[in-house]
């Protein structure tokens, strides 16, 4: 099958286009370069010189700081790119994989999210991502929606610096002797290997539809943390972050926990703990 991958060069866009390469796959790396998801013609025209099968969206403009203070811009890549690439993808006849976000919830239930829970966002971000959400479900009927969380992988995350949360906390610790981390967020880690052969192996089915996608399991940033260093035998004073020392300018989901509700429905759930993807992304950069 020819996979066309947008953002292949990104943290998640890198592991989908390995995962389907290594499944088999004829995967097409698109990049910011081969494709502007913003503009339909170019999506049009990317799209209909390539005729894929499937076309997987990790494409997004994920800095939530940045979509607060340019919300146009947002809306363009997070909601109307998906919209292009549901017309499109719709009159190839192709699969559209687009994924989105646990904020599109607000986090005030307090408990796992399932698919079938109204959304809820706090910000331009979630609001956006879920626009996107509601364009491709209503312009195509082949279509998988997957909403993630905590999201870390080896290549870098361009919009954050470059650092996901598990390489940060080790460049922290290896430059001083205490590390301050908040207990108040809740999330369910998610490492894009894992979510990467979620996303192959639901392309190998035809039960198109909504799905929550992330690691088994639940913890705070803190318990994240000290799992790192438990894993690593990294030896740093990590303490809990008071509730004001960090203080997000953009307002943000306390709790986004998702359960895979839709997925194990359909026995289709190939996610682990947290913490098993947490060892294995720690083993393979350790390579």
């Amino acid at each position: 099958m020819k996979v066309a991958v947008i953002g292949a060069n990104g943290q998640l866009g890198t592991d989908v286009a390995g995962a389907f390469l290594d499944s088999g796959d004829e995967a097409c790396a698109l990049t910011h370069q081969d494709i502007e998801i913003a503009n339909v013609d170019s999506v049009s025209n990317k799209l209909r010189e390539l005729r894929p099968g499937i076309v997987v969206n990790t494409a997004a403009m994920h800095h939530v700081e940045n979509c607060e203070q340019e919300p146009e811009k947002a809306y363009a890549v997070n909601a109307l790119g998906p919209r292009n690439l549901a017309l499109v993808a719709r009159d190839l006849g192709a699969v559209l994989m687009h994924v989105s976000t646990d904020y599109v919830f607000d986090g005030s239930k307090r408990a796992p999210y399932v698919e079938q829970d109204a959304p809820e966002p706090l910000n331009v971000y979630g609001n956006t991502k879920l626009a996107g959400e509601y364009y491709v479900r209503s312009l195509h009927n082949r279509h998988y929606v997957l909403r993630t969380s905590a999201l870390y992988g080896k290549s870098p995350c361009r919009a954050k610096g470059g650092k996901n949360f598990v390489d940060l906390m080790l460049k922290l610790a290896a430059e001083r002797k205490e590390v301050r981390v908040v207990d108040s967020e809740i999330v369910s880690p998610t490492s894009t290997r894992e979510l990467a052969r979620q996303i192959v192996a639901l392309s190998r089915c035809n039960a198109f539809g909504l799905y929550h996608a992330t690691a088994e399991g639940s913890c705070s940033w803190y318990e994240f943390a000290r799992e790192i260093f438990g894993v690593t035998n990294t030896k740093v004073n990590l303490q809990v972050a008071g509730p004001n020392e960090f203080p997000a300018k953009v307002p943000r989901p306390c709790y986004s926990v998702l359960e895979n509700r839709a997925l194990k429905s359909q026995g289709l759930n190939v996610f682990r703990r947290w913490q098993d993807g947490l060892w294995e992304y720690l083993a393979a950069t350790r390579q």
